[in-house]
């Protein structure tokens, strides 16, 4: 077997063996984890640091867009949202772990714990419409709901990774 037979064994284009989906699967968590309830972190960040002035100002009228956003979504057109998604979710996890479709499996381990902060968006959304908070509250509000969604991203990842691991094997394995 020459060099290239080598290469392209060890990359081929299953879901868990090629390279564009760990690069997606990185992707998401960096820009779920940098949007805090559609609000940038770097701006908290600086609003947390400058505690009073302009940067404090966009801070709480652009928590209060987004809020305002996601409950108005959520109201609007939520229960027809969650059907459709817990449709979509159960025909991947259907067709990935009971048919073994390696596609659907990778989609459902991207698109379960999206969904998950999702909800903890709207949780979070609403808790922040009813208590009103500003100034250190809200930056710790923003700062928890930052943390629970890194560590479903933390969790996804690790799940992920072994999930594909163990896929990359068995079918290595297999062929």
């Amino acid at each position: 077997m020459d060099w290239y037979e080598s290469v392209f064994e060890l990359i081929d284009m299953r879901s868990f063996s090629n390279l564009w989906f760990w690069i997606a699967l990185a992707v998401l968590w960096s820009s779920v984890s940098h949007w805090v309830l559609g609000v940038p972190w770097d701006m908290v960040l600086r609003a947390r640091k400058e505690q009073d002035g302009e940067a404090v100002d966009d801070l709480m009228d652009l928590v209060r867009i987004n809020v305002n956003r996601i409950l108005y979504i959520t109201q609007a057109s939520g229960l027809l949202t969650v059907g459709f998604i817990s449709f979509a979710l159960t025909a991947m996890f259907t067709l990935g772990f009971f048919y073994h479709n390696e596609f659907a499996q990778a989609l459902f381990l991207l698109g379960f714990p999206t969904a998950m902060v999702a909800l903890l968006s709207v949780s979070t959304a609403q808790k922040i419409r009813k208590l009103e908070p500003e100034g250190e509250v809200l930056f710790k509000r923003l700062s928890l709901h930052r943390v629970f969604t890194q560590i479903i991203g933390m969790v996804s990842i690790f799940v992920t990774a072994i999930w594909g691991m163990l896929q990359n094997m068995t079918a290595s394995v297999l062929f």
